[in-house]
């Protein structure tokens, strides 16, 4: 019988299993990859991942991976700038860089240090909580398991068949990401880019040398299988047609954009849900990834003083939900804004006429850790 089993091996399960091999705790990972290989895209990893990063001796290794984002810059679709996040301001306060990195290689980071605890190819299909969790995988495998961790994602198995909770919300938005081998222009390097339109986003930023990550969002109504994506983005900076037009085809993902509302339990006895499977978020505030990053620091965190188990994961709720309810609200909200299709003028002039400092402040807010983990109550 296995006493910890996380199923999932995304950023959460990879992170918490790094600090669970810190304290040396025994654990497995089950994840439905036949491998760890270069797919997906790119993810930020702000400030408050970078500390936590840190902490597990990883952050060189990630910045290095990466590239260090400057400034955070809204747009409309000719680049003319409606509001700018200086986070270069808050480095030296949190002594952290936000990172652009492709997702696929903070993986590979996450991965290395534990690989030993790792099992590919391990597909659950099915829990059951009897004495302990009895679970089953697609291959027909079966094991015993004292403590499931469900880090497996928005569409989450050990959520829907365990809690039998979480209500997946559409935002009616669907989104393209690329990855594009190119040389990158100086201007372009340490920025990350959202440009609004009428109903329709693009963004980008470098993730490494001469790699850009791009992403399109459109809402529905515009979408169709036979959609070309350079037609309809004509009228975005001739730079963004540049870069969708050098994208092959293979490397580009569809999505549509999706969270979960937020729910009141992550937990249940000897169970718990970690970043996405718990509070998927949309990628609005590029938060999603750093979320379930704090979610592994919390429970390390508590289980220095605590060995229950289920006190651990009730104080854990208790710590995280405020933060992560109103990252996923406001990030939803931001979504739709940024998705009109009228007042668009107006949109973008009261964005423009928002003091700095009023960004910098949310930024502040997301960066800092919570400070009281610890079990009392």
């Amino acid at each position: 019988m296995n006493s910890i089993s996380i199923i999932g091996g995304g950023i959460g399960g990879l992170t918490l299993g790094n600090f669970l091999k810190q304290q040396n705790i025994d654990f497995k990972i089950y994840e439905s990859a036949p491998e760890i290989k270069p797919v997906g895209a790119g993810i930020a990893m702000a400030g408050n991942a970078m500390q936590i990063f840190d902490k597990l001796e990883l952050r060189e290794k990630i910045e290095n991976a990466g590239t260090k984002m400057h400034s955070l810059i809204i747009t409309d679709k000719k680049l003319k700038t409606i509001s700018k996040t200086d986070v270069l301001k808050l480095e030296s306060k949190y002594n952290v860089c936000n990172i652009a990195i492709h997702r696929a290689d903070l993986q590979r980071i996450l991965s290395e240090n534990i690989s030993e605890h790792i099992i590919l190819n391990k597909r659950l299909s099915k829990i059951e909580k009897k004495e302990n969790y009895h679970l089953t995988f697609e291959d027909k495998t079966e094991i015993e398991s004292e403590i499931v961790f469900g880090a497996d994602g928005v569409k989450s198995l050990v959520r829907n068949q365990i809690l039998k909770s979480g209500e997946i919300r559409n935002a009616g938005q669907k989104c393209w990401r690329g990855i594009l081998q190119t040389e990158i222009p100086e201007k372009y390097s340490h920025n990350a880019y959202e440009m609004w339109g009428t109903g329709k986003r693009f963004g980008f930023v470098k993730v490494r040398e001469n790699i850009l990550y791009w992403y399109a969002l459109v809402n529905e109504k515009f979408y169709s299988e036979e959609i070309d994506l350079l037609e309809e983005f004509r009228d975005f900076h001739p730079d963004i047609l540049e870069m969708i037009s050098k994208t092959s085809k293979d490397k580009i993902i569809l999505n549509d954009i999706i969270d979960i509302k937020p729910m009141d339990n992550w937990s249940t006895e000897n169970l718990c849900l970690i970043g996405d499977a718990a509070h998927a978020t949309t990628p609005n505030m590029g938060q999603g990834g750093c979320q379930a990053v704090e979610d592994a620091y919390v429970i390390g965190k508590l289980l220095e003083t605590e060995k229950d188990w289920n006190k651990v994961f009730h104080q854990f709720e208790k710590i995280r939900k405020e933060k992560v309810h109103h990252i996923v609200n406001t990030s939803w909200t931001i979504g739709k804004i940024a998705q009109w299709e009228n007042f668009t003028r107006i949109r973008n002039f009261i964005f423009r006429m928002l003091p700095e400092a009023v960004n910098q402040k949310q930024m502040e807010k997301i960066l800092k850790l919570e400070g009281s983990v610890s079990l009392t109550v």
